[in-house]
């Protein structure tokens, strides 16, 4: 699964974002006056440009999520049905096998009793 962007991880992109703006601003207009604070503008400008782009990174990163485990619960759904006709099919064999074995000892049952046969005819090697 992908990692969430954490809230430190965002504000220290902001930071940086913002510091790398201010830097640029200096350096194209550092000997122009502050009379209608331009750099305030275009600071305002590129933070919301910037907003928006961690925004949708982080849109994107929400919709990723969402597609991971859309992925998980289908995934989900094909294992329980597996795993509900195993179930189904082991409790099938195992009725099988009682009533098989309930065969089997009622059958049992009915063979005549070997301990009655052999005090009837002794051994021969005695």
């Amino acid at each position: 699964m992908s990692k969430a962007i954490g809230a430190a991880e965002i504000e220290d992109f902001l930071e940086a974002e913002i510091g790398k703006n201010i830097r640029e601003s200096k350096r194209t207009d550092p000997a122009s006056p502050r009379q209608d604070n331009p750099t305030g503008d275009k600071l305002a400008d590129d933070l919301g440009t910037l907003f928006r782009r961690m925004a949708k990174r982080s849109m994107s990163e929400v919709d990723s999520l969402i597609d991971e485990l859309k992925g998980l619960r289908k995934k989900l759904e094909t294992d329980g049905d597996l795993i509900e006709r195993a179930i189904t099919q082991h409790s099938t064999h195992s009725q099988g096998v009682m009533q098989l074995t309930t065969i089997i000892a009622d059958n049992v049952k009915k063979l005549p009793n070997v301990t009655d046969d052999v005090k009837q005819f002794p051994n021969p090697a005695s």
